[in-house]
């Protein structure tokens, strides 16, 4: 099922019913599960993986060098997980040598057009991002972010689960799990109540993760002490996860 002006490496390996549209252009090792279709005018470059049952859109490319000064060509690659949705022109660059030597992507991911993912960076899963979002290099996304239109983080940033990034936003810092990021420079706005009452969150989970907010967010508290009586005063495994990231931060975090 591959159109005859598209160009397709002998080495590549493409599952038998992959389909490749028109005027595609797949090189030596890369890799394509089954069941995945490239509409039209695709690039996949260098050695990337792109998993079962994804869709790619026009004039996306996939695996091209990484916008990295220091980047020598080495055999760095992509990781594509499965079902994931690729719109067009999408940019997703192959990893670094210094780096790692992969970027990395997760399952069920909605990547809308003009969206780009810098080399490097760790995407997981039930992602979206809207036309124009933008990560640098080393950038770590965790499960069930979305990311609204034109918006831009900065480079060894992370981004925590179930985080809501609004639109025209520019993250400096490490946006918390829960809450919703916005601004020039991002500041956080409260939870995340729409997406986590999607998402099945009960209300004592909720519940736990307000009064978790205000400790950290809403009170003059140092950060030390608000983290010291959250631990003291609420459990559970988001609490947990919370304190985990807050903690684990190198960057700091938007506040």
């Amino acid at each position: 099922m591959i159109h005859p002006t598209a160009i397709v490496d002998k080495n590549a390996q493409i599952a038998g019913d992959v389909e490749i549209g028109p005027y595609c252009i797949i090189e030596g090792g890369a890799q394509i599960g089954a069941g995945s279709r490239l509409e039209s005018h695709v690039v996949v470059q260098g050695n990337t993986v792109l998993g079962t049952g994804c869709t790619v859109s026009p004039f996306a490319s996939l695996g091209g060098p990484p916008q990295d000064i220091g980047y020598k060509y080495e055999p760095t690659r992509v990781v594509i997980g499965n079902n994931n949705t690729i719109k067009e022109y999408v940019t997703i660059n192959r990893g670094t040598a210094k780096g790692g030597g992969v970027t990395e992507i997760g399952d069920n991911n909605f990547i809308m057009a003009y969206a780009h993912i810098a080399h490097d960076c760790k995407v997981g899963s039930n992602i979206i991002m809207a036309n124009g979002a933008t990560l640098a290099g080393h950038v770590e996304v965790s499960d069930f972010v979305i990311f609204s239109g034109l918006c831009a983080v900065h480079q060894f940033c992370r981004v925590g689960k179930y985080a809501f990034i609004s639109g025209l936003t520019g993250i400096p810092k490490d946006v918390p799990p829960f809450v919703i990021a916005a601004g020039d420079r991002a500041k956080l706005y409260g939870l995340n109540l729409v997406g986590l009452e999607r998402r099945n969150f009960s209300k004592e989970e909720i519940t736990k993760l307000k009064k978790a907010y205000r400790i950290l967010f809403r009170s003059a508290l140092p950060l030390k002490t608000s983290l010291k009586i959250i631990r003291e005063e609420l459990d559970g495994d988001n609490i947990a996860y919370l304190m985990e990231f807050i903690e684990s931060s190198t960057r700091g975090i938007c506040r």
